[in-house]
């Protein structure tokens, strides 16, 4: 018997908002689905450092693309409260003023409720997606499942093709920093929350349009 079940210690209700974004999951994208009606969460996470067991998150920014298009006034931008300041953190990020902080329930409501039945999308997105999911960890959020895409891995297949051997890669030209200057992005904003996700989204339209010439014209076609 587990001490909690001893002491009388229940684990807290899953939030209403966590099982509706759990029950979305049921709903499965067809394979079919051309490119251009499929929706996109596009964002970015700003954080003490690269290590998901020791860092956390400092903010984040998301905006939706639909048919090549940002829908700008769909866009999103939250801090949260530092732990402590990080010295490295605020020398990358500039984060040393005052904010609007939210809790991170907020943060996890919403990024859950823009996510649903949409695919998410992020540079290098695997470790923004882990952040996330520590914030909401405690809330009852054990996993973000629905589709992904990272522009990173996006970018190579476009320009090296499907079948690539990761080891064979400079990962230095396929940075945020080096995509958006070879596909004429200008750098503004960066090393921000909000900023890292129109540069994404912008490069996300550019990569979709190459994939577009490539016969890639379905969510199967993409998603493969």
């Amino acid at each position: 018997m587990e001490w909690k079940s001893i002491f009388g210690i229940r684990p807290l209700p899953k939030p209403a908002y966590i099982k509706a974004y759990e029950q979305s999951l049921l709903k499965k994208i067809p394979k079919g689905k051309p490119i251009r009606e499929l929706e996109f969460l596009v964002f970015d996470t700003e954080t003490t450092g690269l290590e998901v067991k020791k860092d956390y998150v400092l903010s984040y920014g998301a905006v939706t693309v639909t048919n090549n298009s940002i829908r700008i006034s769909e866009s999103k931008e939250f801090y949260l409260r530092p732990k402590k300041r990080s010295k490295e953190a605020v020398k990358v990020h500039g984060l040393v003023q005052e904010r609007p902080y939210i809790s991170r329930e907020k943060l996890i409501k919403s990024f859950l409720l823009d996510a649903t039945n949409r695919i998410v999308v992020g540079h290098h997105l695997g470790f923004d997606l882990a952040m996330l999911e520590k914030v909401g960890r405690k809330l009852g959020l054990k996993k973000i499942r629905q589709p992904g895409l990272d522009t990173y891995d996006l970018a190579v297949r476009m320009e090296v093709g499907k079948f690539y051997n990761p080891h064979a890669i400079a990962s230095q030209d396929y940075s945020l920093d080096k995509l958006c200057e070879r596909y004429g992005i200008s750098l503004d904003d960066r090393h921000t929350a909000a900023g890292d996700a129109l540069l994404t989204a912008q490069l996300l339209i550019k990569l979709l349009k190459v994939a577009d010439k490539k016969g890639i014209k379905t969510f199967g076609d993409l998603m493969a």
